[in-house]
């Protein structure tokens, strides 16, 4: 049985980067490139990190209904091909999803079996050093970034599970074990002690005290004299 994996995060969070560790470590895992409107930015291969098509031949297969999910996001479209899951069944493989909150909301109601895992970075500071320092982006663009994060970091309660990306190497482990241990238990086989430990601490009902200074981060500071 396929088991559809759902990784969201705010961008500049890391979630490209721990997804691409992991499907080099987990085996048995199909990965499905998004289709986008968008331009190429530097070295970004066609049918590597999206394939890139018109918006004419976007909406063609919105109307075919050939897509899972799909959104537009700052002006361009994002969508999850059903050809990739189709294709998973087929060969007996997982298959991993890296889409954006509205996409993983359409993918929940329709596969609600899916496993939805959310990606924090430690604070708002942080992430808005990652943003700054990973492109030649304009100030009002970063801000608009950090705005659009504050809105998604408000849906964490949907998913099952909240991965904190401090240290990619420990963030890498724990991802790893997410999709192994929830394997394991669909299957049928024998969990691993210490990684089931490890997958529990990262389970919505068990982070919620952990989340509140990360999730306070991003609130507004209150003027002084302010309620």
């Amino acid at each position: 049985m396929t088991t559809v994996y759902i990784i969201s995060a705010p961008s500049g969070s890391g979630k490209s980067t721990l997804v691409n560790e992991v499907r080099q470590i987990v085996p048995g895992l199909d990965f499905s490139v998004s289709y986008t409107t968008r331009e190429h930015r530097g070295s970004e291969q066609n049918g590597r990190e999206y394939y890139f098509v018109s918006r004419p031949e976007f909406e063609a297969m919105i109307a075919e209904d050939e897509f899972l999910e799909y959104a537009s996001v700052f002006g361009n479209y994002y969508g999850t091909a059903r050809r990739f899951l189709r294709e998973a069944e087929q060969n007996g493989r997982d298959l991993l999803l890296d889409i954006d909150v509205q996409g993983a909301a359409q993918i929940k109601s329709k596969l609600p079996g899916a496993v939805s895992i959310f990606i924090l970075p430690p604070d708002r500071k942080t992430l808005e050093k990652r943003l700054r320092g990973r492109s030649s982006d304009s100030d009002r663009v970063i801000e608009t970034r950090l705005a659009t994060a504050t809105r998604e970091i408000e849906n964490y309660e949907k998913y099952d599970y909240i991965l904190v990306n401090d240290r990619l190497e420990e963030s890498v482990e724990t991802l790893k074990a997410i999709l192994l241990v929830e394997r394991q238990q669909r299957t049928g086989s024998s969990e691993d002690a210490a990684m089931s430990a490890r997958v529990e601490s990262c389970r919505l009902r068990n982070v919620r005290q952990q989340l509140q200074p990360i999730l306070a981060s991003f609130q507004p500071a209150t003027a002084p004299g302010g309620r």
